[in-house]
């Protein structure tokens, strides 16, 4: 290749080297690395008892944790937050995607601590993906008002395949919450059916948003949802929308009533609101806190209280036969080989689970000799 500088032609120019190029590292940074500092038990539940945020998250994530060193260790930190806990109002929200769930826990959030100057907690469960497992957990984004809010303690956390949506560990998450002073806690669910039903036994009023253009009052009292709801609003009622909005609100209430009595003797009202403007936020909350007036006068509120606890303790019960039984050694060593016998169809399902069950309880029954 022919340089055109060093040609006879340009004799007597000359070609400077050019700048030095500085370093793309600044000379002066110097790299600090931090330990990270693994809180013992007692820190934690210090932390967590003092309403530090950022000791509150990493108990959760522990809570969350899958790890089996994880999990005791978050257990100890539960029990020792258990008496500082139960002094908050839980509520449960629900509704259809795109109903405006996080939309209107925004207004909601902003109106409560107007109203009653203390903590709230929003505990926001993302699916799952069924392929790759992940969740987005955007659903902070959403709530740009209540997320710059210093009393606001807002967490999602993934479903992580639980059933019908409701994170595994929410209910311990609430404890510790509640330890942290939080005296008022949203659980929103992802809204995809049976996580209605694992939301409404950890909650104390359970909201259902609903949208115009849903159905008629057949539809209404078909779905099972209905029956579980302390109080149904339904949301977007505003500009054109209006009119819907009220007539999706006569038809509910027409369906409620072929629905026979709660158990606490509430009977659910159904309001409209617009959880974009802002509109119907105050009657809203109005009849929660009638709602949660009423059930502490009649002692329901407290007895339902304990049957949440109740069922707290079956569903670990649950949770942990599961977990000895996919960890157990031998489990893991044959139901691969099992799951092709059915999947070859050399043998039915109920067959191989019988047989993976029996080599469980022979395992437990040879642990304890």
């Amino acid at each position: 290749m022919i340089h055109p500088e060093n040609d006879n032609e340009y004799k007597g120019l000359v070609v400077n080297a050019g700048v030095e190029q500085p370093s793309i590292v600044n000379p002066y940074f110097r790299k600090i690395h931090k330990r990270h500092h693994d809180l013992s038990v007692d820190e934690m539940v210090e932390g967590i008892l003092k309403g530090n945020v950022t000791v509150l998250s990493q108990a959760v994530t522990l809570v969350e944790s899958l790890l089996p060193e994880h999990q005791a260790k978050a257990q100890e930190v539960i029990a020792k937050c258990l008496p500082y806990a139960g002094k908050s109002v839980r509520i449960g929200i629900s509704g259809v995607p795109g109903a405006g769930k996080s939309t209107s826990i925004d207004e909601f959030g902003c109106h409560v601590l107007d109203r009653t100057g203390g903590k709230l907690a929003v505990l926001a469960i993302d699916p799952s993906s069924e392929r790759t497992k992940g969740s987005i957990l955007g659903d902070k984004t959403r709530m740009e008002k209540l997320a710059v809010r210093d009393n606001s303690f807002i967490r999602p956390s993934p479903s992580a395949g639980s059933l019908g949506g409701v994170a595994r560990k929410t209910r311990e998450t609430i404890v510790l919450c509640e330890a942290a002073g939080f005296d008022t806690i949203f659980v929103e669910t992802v809204g995809v059916g049976q996580s209605e039903t694992a939301c409404h036994s950890m909650v104390d009023f359970f909201l259902l948003i609903q949208v115009a253009g849903t159905g008629d009052e057949l539809q209404g009292i078909k779905r099972g949802i209905m029956e579980i709801a302390d109080g149904i609003v339904v949301n977007k009622c505003d500009g054109d929308n209006v009119d819907a909005c009220n007539m999706a609100a006569a038809h509910f209430r027409n369906a409620l009533h072929f629905f026979p009595p709660s158990e606490s003797g509430w009977t659910p009202k159904v309001l409209t609101y617009s959880g974009f403007y802002g509109n119907g936020i105050k009657e809203v909350w109005d009849m929660i806190y009638e709602y949660v007036d009423f059930v502490k006068k009649n002692g329901y509120f407290y007895k339902r209280r304990s049957e949440q606890s109740k069922f707290r303790m079956y569903e670990t019960i649950n949770e942990q036969l599961r977990f000895s039984f996919y960890n157990m050694p031998q489990i893991k060593d044959i139901i691969a080989k099992e799951e092709q016998e059915v999947l070859s169809r050399r043998k039915t399902s109920f067959v191989a689970a019988t047989e993976l069950l029996d080599i469980y309880f022979k395992g437990i029954s040879e642990g304890e000799r």
